[in-house]
């Protein structure tokens, strides 16, 4: 649990690193929906090389992406195969009550690489920007919601320290279960409803620390006179400048890039 590393922050110098967080977010959301506009492998191959493209520019180690899908890498084995069982077309190999047909590999095929590429941006947007970046970039881009009397400023603290607890509490896990081993918890043997038992000792200590860290933070805000973001400044002010409009404009030239491919190439039969 210690090696998984999303929801951390990378401090780097790289291109990324120094965008507007509020566009990161816009470019974050344009591309998982493109993501999934993809119906050719061409259109496919414009994602995930853009996506090479910006782990290279984040200036993060490729190790911690990978990282990265270690929590999810058995929904993506899990999901690929039932796509590859579970469709109609060509058949290219048969056994017993299975069949694997081509349409079936191609559902796997994009399936697998679609969620990896989400999974990779969306990494790079937690490695690259800061916390407290994030937290404004949030309350900016909600902030039409405020004559709804939405609490913004609070929804997007919440946000930002649930997200970055998420690598604290894993971390608090390794430790519990560690300490648990050491006084002798057996916890990966026996059937299933024993594992499950075994895994109250570890749970409770956990949920007895998150909640002390959550009034040690609440305890540490009052202290320093937080009242939400009313009457609150910033010390950043955020504004676009040029490196986010050329940012822009290639994201602008991927989209279309992808568009073309669909309308003009060739569909992969799924």
């Amino acid at each position: 649990m210690r090696d998984i590393a999303f929801g951390q922050y990378y401090p780097a110098n790289g291109i990324l690193h120094r965008l507007d967080p509020r566009g990161k977010i816009l470019m974050l959301i344009t591309f998982l929906v493109l993501v999934f506009c993809t119906s050719n492998y061409y259109a496919l191959s414009v994602i995930v090389a853009s996506v090479a493209l910006i782990v290279m520019l984040s200036k993060v180690p490729v190790r911690l992406y990978f990282k990265s899908l270690k929590m999810i890498v058995f929904i993506i084995i899990f999901t690929s195969i039932l796509n590859l069982f579970y469709a109609t077309g060509e058949v290219v190999c048969e056994f017993w009550i299975f069949k694997i047909t081509r349409e079936g590999i191609n559902n796997a095929v994009f399936v697998c690489v679609r969620i990896i590429c989400l999974i990779f941006v969306s990494s790079t947007l937690t490695f690259t920007t800061s916390p407290t970046d994030l937290t404004d970039a949030l309350e900016r881009l909600m902030k039409p919601l405020t004559i709804f009397h939405v609490k913004v400023h609070e929804i997007a603290m919440m946000m930002t320290i649930a997200l970055r607890f998420v690598p604290l509490l894993l971390e608090e896990t390794d430790k519990i279960r560690s300490a648990q081993k050491a006084r002798g918890a057996d916890m990966e043997s026996g059937n299933l409803i024993q594992r499950i038992k075994a895994l109250i000792p570890v749970l409770i200590p956990l949920f007895v620390s998150a909640f002390r860290r959550a009034y040690d933070l609440a305890v540490a805000m009052e202290c320093r006179c937080y009242h939400g973001g009313k009457g609150r400044t910033r010390m950043k002010s955020l504004h676009f400048i040029k490196r986010d409009y050329i940012t822009f404009l290639v994201v602008l030239l991927i989209i279309s890039g992808v568009v073309l491919c669909n309308v003009f190439l060739p569909q992969v039969a799924r």
